[in-house]
C-alpha cells in the first residue's frame, strides 16, 4: 500500500518520499489509518518492519493538524506545552526515535525534544524552557524531572509506549504506573511491540479503552530473510571460532551479544588482540561514549560491535549483514530481538549463535518459541589443546531478498538439530552423591 491511501497530510508525505520510502510495510498500513482516526491501538509486529514509523507518522498527524488553532498547543503566555509523550526503555532507542520524529516531521510546525538519563539534564531543561509538542523520554529522567517541575504532562493527548514489554522487562512497571497518574485520563494510547506477553496485554486492559488490535506476521517470530544457524561449541573455544568467524566475515558489519558487561569488555580485548577492530557497548559505558561507539559502528570505521542486550531492542542500524550470539540469551524472547538487528527492511542476514552444552536447554526453548529447529552448522569437538577448527566456508555479506534462510534444510530427514547429550553421570556427580550419603549418615 502506498502512503498516499493512508490519509497522512501532504508535510508529512513530503518527508516520507525524502527518507526514500516507497510502500507501507504491513504493520504501517493496519496502524496508521487506526491511529488517524484517534483509536487506541496495540501493535505487534516482527523486529525490523518499521514500528516506529507506524506511530510518528500518525502522531504528527494528529498533532500537526491542530498546530495552527489560536492557542490549541499553547498554555497562558503561549509557551508549547507537550501533546504528544513517546515512553522508550533505552536511551539509543529514545534518540532513534527522537531522529525519526524529527525527519517525518520537518515540514510542520512541532517541535520535539528527547530527554534521558547517563548525561546532564540542562540541554534537555533548556529545550523544555523553549517549549516541545511531542517530547521521546526514558521513564526514570522523565520522572526526575517531572519532580524537579520542568515537565507538565497535563496536556498530553497522545501517550505511546513502545517496546512495552522490555520496559517491564527492565522493571519499569511502577515507573509507568506513575507517570500515567500525571496523564490526563481522556487521551489516545498506544502500544507497540514486537511481543505481547499477558502482563502487557493485561496493562493494556487497564490502560487503553477498546483498543484496536493490530498483528502484522506471526507473534515472537523472526523475518524470514534472516538465515539462522548454531555450532555447538564449548566455552573455551568460544573466543577462537569467533575470530576465525569474523577473519572470514571481514568487510562486513557484525554486532556480537554477549550476556554480561564484562563478557563483552573481554570478548573486545581477545578480538583487539587478535587484529580485528572491534568495540564494545553497554551500560557500564558513559553515554557520550556509547553515543561515539554507535556512530563509529554505523560508518565504516568499526566493522565489529560487542554489545549486551541494551542494544537488542529497536536500534535500527543499516546494513548489518551479521549478527552473532556469542552468549545465547537467557530469555528466549531476546532471542528474536538480537537477530532483527539483521535483516531489516526487506534486506538478508545471518544469524550465528555459539551454543555451550549449558546453554542447549536454551537453545530448545528458542526453536519452541519460534517453532523451527535451527540448522546447525558444526560442533566443535571438546578436546583439551586443541584449537578451534575453521568454519566450513567463508562467511557472506547478504545485501538482498535472495538470501534468505534456509530453515530446517540440514534437518530435512526428520532428524532432531540438538544432539544427543551422553549418557551417565556428570564427572564429579558420584562423589557429590557419596559426600551427601555420609552427611546424612552423620544426622
Amino acid at each position: 500500500m502506498k502512503f498516499e491511501d493512508l490519509g497522512l497530510a501532504a508535510p508529512i508525505l513530503h518527508a516520507v518520499h525524502t527518507e526514500g520510502y516507497q510502500a507501507a510495510t504491513p504493520i504501517q498500513a493496519k496502524a496508521i489509518p487506526a491511529v488517524i482516526a484517534g483509536r487506541d491501538l496495540i501493535g505487534c509486529a516482527q523486529t525490523g518492519t518499521g514500528k516506529t514509523a507506524a506511530f510518528a507518522l500518525p502522531i504528527i498527524h494528529r498533532l500537526q493538524d491542530r498546530a495552527g488553532r489560536a492557542n490549541g498547543n499553547r498554555r497562558a503566555g503561549g509557551k508549547r506545552i507537550v501533546r504528544g509523550l513517546v515512553l522508550s526503555p533505552t536511551r539509543e532507542l529514545a534518540c532513534q526515535i527522537a531522529a525519526s520524529f524529527i525527519a517525518y516531521g520537518r515540514h510542520t510546525p512541532l517541535r520535539y525534544a528527547v530527554v534521558y538519563g547517563g548525561v546532564s539534564q540542562h540541554s534537555q531543561v533548556r529545550a523544555l524552557r523553549h517549549g516541545v509538542d511531542i517530547l521521546i523520554a526514558t521513564p526514570g529522567r522523565l520522572l526526575d524531572l517531572i519532580d524537579q517541575g520542568y515537565i507538565d504532562l497535563g496536556g498530553v493527548e497522545i501517550l505511546t509506549f513502545d517496546e512495552a514489554d522490555q520496559m517491564l522487562d527492565m522493571g519499569f512497571i511502577h515507573d509507568l504506573r506513575r507517570i500515567v497518574r500525571h496523564v490526563p485520563r481522556s487521551r489516545q494510547t498506544l502500544m507497540f511491540s514486537a511481543t505481547m506477553p499477558e502482563l502487557i496485554r493485561r496493562l493494556a486492559r487497564e490502560w487503553l479503552e477498546n483498543p484496536a488490535d493490530v498483528q502484522a506476521g506471526p507473534v515472537a517470530t523472526p523475518v524470514e530473510t534472516v538465515e539462522q544457524s548454531v555450532y555447538f561449541v564449548e566455552k573455551k573455544q568460544k573466543p577462537s571460532l569467533l575470530a576465525d568467524f569474523l577473519k572470514n566475515a571481514a568487510g562486513c558489519r557484525t554486532l556480537v551479544f554477549s550476556r554480561t558487561k564484562h563478557g563483552a569488555d573481554s570478548i573486545v580485548r581477545q578480538l583487539l588482540r587478535g587484529g580485528i577492530r572491534a568495540a564494545a557497548i553497554h551500560g557500564n559505558k558513559s553515554q557520550a561514549a556509547r553515543q561515539r561507539v554507535l556512530e563509529e559502528f554505523k560508518s565504516d570505521s568499526l566493522p565489529v560491535l560487542v554489545a549486551t542486550d541494551v542494544a537488542a531492542r529497536g536500534l535500527d542500524i543499516d546494513d548489518v549483514s551479521h549478527v552473532i550470539n556469542y552468549d545465547m540469551p537467557t530469555v528466549p524472547e531476546i532471542y528474536i530481538h538480537r537477530i532483527g538487528r539483521t535483516g531489516r527492511a526487506g534486506a538478508g542476514g545471518v544469524a550465528v549463535s555459539f551454543c555451550g552444552r549449558d546453554e542447549r536447554p536454551t537453545l530448545r526453548l528458542i526453536e519452541r518459541l519460534i517453532r523451527r529447529t535451527i540448522a546447525v552448522e558444526k560442533e566443535i569437538p571438546a578436546i583439551a589443546g586443541e584449537p578451534c577448527p575453521e568454519t566450513a566456508q567463508p562467511a557472506k555479506c547478504p545485501t538482498n531478498r535472495r538470501n534468505r534462510a534456509r530453515g530446517t534444510s540440514s534437518n530435512r530427514a526428520g532428524r532432531s538439530a540438538l544432539p544427543r547429550l551422553p549418557q551417565g553421570k556428570p564427572k564429579g556427580a558420584e562423589k557429590k552423591a557419596k559426600a551427601k550419603r555420609r552427611y546424612r549418615s552423620a544426622l
